[in-house]
C-alpha cells in the first residue's frame, strides 16, 4: 500500500500525504459521523476559537464508542493499516478520535505545537491521521515542520493565550518563531481533496491558518500507538483527558486498556 519513499518521508521528515486513500463512500462515512457529532456533541466537546471570531472552530474527542461511522472508519478502513506501515512493530492501537471543524470566515489560527507533550502517553511510536471532508486549500490545510520529530519536547503552550502552563518558562526549548522567517525553516503541507489523508508524528511540529472567505474545513482525525506506548499520567489536565485512567493503569505500563483497542497485529518487516 505504501512504497518505500512514502516511508522514507515519513522516518525523516515525520509527516506525509497519502493520496486517496478512503473511497467516496467512506469520506461520505465520515462526513455523516461529523454530522451526528455536531448535532450530538460528546461531553469533550469546545469551541477553540475566540468570542469576536466571524467563524467558529469547534472540536470534539473520543467519540468512536457513540458515533458508528467513526467506528466503522477506525476498525474497517485502511487508515489503520498505513499506521502500522509507518510507525512498524507488531501491534496499531486506537489511541482516540479527534473531530476539528473550521467554519467559513475563522480566523483562528491553531498555532505551531507538538501533540505529544498534551497527551498522557510516552514512547516514540505513535502516528496520526488527518482526513478532510472538504477541499482544503493550501492556505487553509495543516503545514509541519520536517524533522521536528527528532527534536524532542518542545516548550507545550495554552493555544489562546500562549501561556507556559505545564512548565515553567526555560525549562524546554521553545518551538522556533517560524512564521517571522517562514523560508528559513522547511515548512512542509499540501492542499488536500476528500479522500486524501496526512499522516504525522505526535512530535512533529505543525499548525494551521484560519479559513477565509466561504471555505468550510471539517476534518476527522485517528490518533494510533505502537509497540513502545505507555500510559505516563500528567499532573495537568491532558487533552483529552481520560479521567480516572491512572487508578487503572499504572505509570510505564503498556496502553492495554478497552478504552484503547488494538485495531491491527501484523508482522513486523
Amino acid at each position: 500500500m505504501l512504497d518505500e519513499a512514502s516511508l522514507a518521508t515519513y522516518r525523516s521528515d515525520g509527516c506525509v500525504v497519502i493520496r486517496g486513500l478512503f473511497s467516496a463512500d467512506e469520506v461520505e462515512t465520515v462526513r455523516r459521523g461529523i454530522d451526528r457529532n455536531l448535532a450530538d456533541p460528546g461531553p469533550l466537546f469546545g469551541v477553540a476559537s475566540r468570542d469576536d471570531d466571524p467563524g467558529r472552530f469547534v472540536e470534539d474527542f473520543c467519540n468512536w464508542q457513540r458515533i458508528p461511522e467513526y467506528r466503522e472508519i477506525a476498525f474497517g478502513s485502511r487508515a489503520a493499516d498505513v499506521a502500522g506501515a509507518l510507525m512498524g512493530g507488531s501491534v496499531v492501537r486506537l489511541y482516540h478520535d479527534h473531530l476539528l471543524v473550521k467554519e467559513p470566515g475563522t480566523r483562528q489560527h491553531t498555532p505551531w505545537h507538538q501533540d505529544q507533550p498534551y497527551y498522557n502517553v510516552e514512547g516514540f511510536d505513535n502516528c496520526s491521521m488527518w482526513m478532510p471532508v472538504d477541499p482544503v486549500p493550501r492556505e487553509s490545510t495543516l503545514e509541519f515542520l520536517a524533522g521536528s520529530h527528532r527534536e524532542g519536547w518542545l516548550m507545550p503552550r495554552t493555544f489562546l493565550t500562549e501561556q507556559a502552563r505545564w512548565f515553567p518558562d526555560g525549562s524546554l526549548e521553545e518551538i522556533p518563531d517560524i512564521e517571522a522567517d517562514r523560508d528559513a525553516f522547511d515548512i512542509r503541507g499540501w492542499a488536500l481533496e476528500p479522500g486524501d489523508a496526512v499522516y504525522f508524528h505526535m512530535l512533529t511540529a505543525h499548525h494551521a491558518y484560519g479559513v477565509p472567505g466561504r471555505h468550510r474545513r471539517r476534518a476527522f482525525s485517528l490518533r494510533f500507538l505502537g509497540d513502545d506506548a505507555t500510559h505516563a499520567p500528567r499532573p495537568w489536565r491532558t487533552s483529552p483527558p481520560f479521567d480516572g485512567l491512572d487508578e487503572e493503569l499504572p505509570p510505564g505500563a503498556p496502553m492495554d486498556h478497552p478504552l484503547f483497542p488494538v485495531l491491527r497485529t501484523r508482522t513486523p518487516g
